[in-house]
């Protein structure tokens, strides 16, 4: 006999029946038909009873246990959509969504797991490809040189120049990576501390004015910032952030203007970086703050400077003061780069009303 609901309920309504009927037999005054109805009807109860409390609660539950092992056993994980996460009384449905439960911590670890694959693998490729153009660059100078191109001044002088370029590229690449890997890794102490933001950006203005003017652009201020605005932050870091931003949008940007803003609410301020540029395709806007991605790589190629981490350092350091960096763009028109940090909070320094920043039309 196969062990299944059925087969139990009827071995135990028999069971049942048969002792009720040699129980009520023990009373002589009932006649054989009030036990044969006595012994009838116990078992017609028990059947169903133990029939469905078996069927449901019981063989049910324990066959999609088993349903659910064979699956995390053959590694498909598709029964986890179908699942909804609610408490159960019955003993064995809780047992079966702690297995959901552990199931889907699996599947998220193995989703998490090749990801984390498919990014070691394309940061590697990208990394050998960022590496390998400065190492060749200067080695083909270097190699020239030696085959002779050393004896004459003019050749020696350009190719030891364009060699040192290659290297000096070769240094940045390293660095933002070393800088990147300790941000991530939490070895880059962020230093807090209160910081006139708009004399910082001021100093960022200024140090890419004569860059930015040979190209004929104009940077500047959105409008003229007669109060201070202190902000708690790294100003290390944040001026990182915002070296970053102005030099990304010098370097994308042909005609037109990089503008620098300011604007203060609900105890934080807004900083925006926005330029003229060749703007962000759609499709291209969640992937700006990857490592070494570069929007158009083919337009791109020619252009000086960058290693391609300048956007996933800014990431990493914002998200380090607990904010975040966002981009909204319109391909072929510009971008704009903005990033919030809380105001100061120290007594001593002046109230900032928030009518002198409100940006004129």
């Amino acid at each position: 006999m196969l062990f299944n609901s059925k087969a139990v309920a009827l071995l135990l309504a028999f069971v049942v029946g048969l002792i009720t009927t040699a129980f009520l037999s023990l009373v002589s005054e009932i006649p054989v038909q009030a036990l044969i109805v006595g012994g009838l009807i116990s078992f017609a109860a028990t059947y169903i009873f133990t029939y469905v409390t078996f069927e449901f609660l019981v063989f049910k539950e324990i066959s999609k246990i088993y349903e659910v092992l064979n699956k995390i056993r053959r590694k498909n994980f598709s029964f986890i959509e179908e699942e909804e996460e609610r408490k159960h009384l019955n003993p064995l449905k809780r047992i079966n969504q702690e297995i959901f439960t552990y199931a889907m911590g699996r599947q998220r670890e193995i989703e998490e797991l090749k990801k984390v694959e498919t990014f070691r693998r394309e940061f590697l490729a990208d990394v050998s490809h960022e590496l390998k153009t400065p190492v060749f660059a200067a080695q083909g100078f270097v190699h020239t040189l030696l085959d002779g191109a050393i004896d004459d001044s003019k050749v020696r002088i350009k190719f030891l120049k364009r060699a040192a370029r290659s290297l000096d590229s070769l240094d940045a690449l390293i660095h933002d990576l070393l800088t990147l890997s300790q941000i991530e890794l939490g070895e880059t102490k962020m230093h807090f501390e209160h910081f006139n933001i708009v004399e910082m950006a001021g100093e960022v203005l200024d140090q890419f004015e004569n860059k930015v003017e040979r190209k004929g652009l104009y940077i500047g201020f959105d409008q003229e910032y007669n109060h201070p605005i202190f902000v708690y932050a790294d100003s290390e870091k944040i001026y990182r952030v915002l070296t970053n931003l102005v030099s990304n949008a010098n370097k994308y940007t042909d005609e037109g203007e990089i503008i620098l803003g300011f604007s203060v609410s609900s105890g934080h301020v807004n900083v925006s970086v926005r330029d003229t540029g060749m703007g962000i395709p759609p499709e291209d806007l969640t992937r700006v703050f990857e490592r070494f991605f570069r929007v158009e790589k083919s337009r791109s190629k020619g252009r000086k400077g960058g290693t391609g981490l300048g956007l996933a350092i800014v990431k990493h350091i914002m998200e380090a003061h607990n904010s975040k960096v966002s981009v909204i763009s319109t391909f072929g028109k510009g971008s704009t780069f903005s990033f919030k940090l809380p105001l100061s909070k120290e007594e001593d320094l002046d109230p900032i009303d928030e009518d002198d920043f409100e940006s004129e039309d």
